[in-house]
């Protein structure tokens, strides 16, 4: 089963994209849904669309590169709604694309801090809260990159994002016993924002779709599904898996 009822869920990233969709989902199956991320207004009508569909959220706007964000949104879930059973942290930014030999350090620690440590900071807090509920589940938005495929001029945030499957192998040995299962999804291209940023350009989405055996990105609705799975009794067995759920790319050689 799927169902999250009685379930409170933190989403980080939930402003748009694959986080909007996946909170929004979250709440149409149940869940008490704290939404977070920096910007306020889009936080406060996703809330607002949640509440008006029948579902419960709560907005916290902050910034995850801050350990006190991390610590206040499980207040919150704490406060708010009782408790803390799902966390879904959905990061990623990708800083100026270009050859590794010229990437700025500082660019470089962005990425790393950005992808990998606000992950870190996330579970660090989010963990004893799921311990304290019984268990629950744990979850980071990774990439295929990186992991199944590479390519040039990204080089950070492959390294931060191969650097979070790590982590998430880590966590789910450390917490089994404690019932916290801890989980990475792998998105292919998904139609969102940051993506049709990074390939503004016809002929780069023309390429991009073509690596694709489905010949299609996905949407944020799809890869929320398979999020709801790794938050649901349905995956009650899995843990530490880096699911890559990218259409077919890291196998198609056509």
């Amino acid at each position: 089963m799927t169902s999250l009822n009685g379930k409170v869920a933190i989403v980080v990233g939930a402003s748009s994209g694959i986080g909007h969709a996946t909170a929004k989902l979250f709440a149409a199956e149940g869940a008490k849904v704290i939404a977070g991320a920096r910007r306020k207004t889009e936080l406060d009508t996703l809330v607002g669309e949640i509440t008006a569909a029948g579902g419960a959220a709560t907005a916290l706007a902050g910034d995850v590169l801050a350990e006190d964000y991390a610590a206040a949104l499980v207040r919150c879930a704490q406060r708010t709604y009782g408790g803390l059973d799902i966390a879904f942290n959905n990061v990623g930014v990708i800083t100026p694309m270009g050859a590794t030999t010229s990437i700025a350090v500082e660019d470089w620690r962005r990425t790393l801090d950005t992808n990998l440590t606000s992950a870190f900071l996330a579970a660090k807090h989010q963990i004893p809260a799921l311990i304290e509920r019984g268990g629950g589940s744990l979850i980071f938005t990774g990439t295929f990159v990186g992991y199944t495929v590479a390519f040039p001029g990204i080089a950070a945030y492959a390294a931060s994002k191969s650097g979070l499957i790590g982590l998430t192998q880590s966590l789910a040995v450390e917490f089994a016993q404690q019932n916290v299962r801890v989980n990475a999804i792998l998105p292919g291209g998904t139609d969102t924002a940051m993506y049709r940023e990074m390939n503004a350009s016809e002929d780069a989405q023309e390429f991009i779709v073509g690596l694709y055996p489905m010949r299609r990105l996905a949407t944020p609705e799809e890869i929320a599904k398979s999020v709801l799975y790794l938050a649901s009794s349905a995956s009650s067995f899995t843990t530490g898996s880096a699911l890559l759920v990218d259409g077919g790319v890291s196998i198609n050689r056509t």
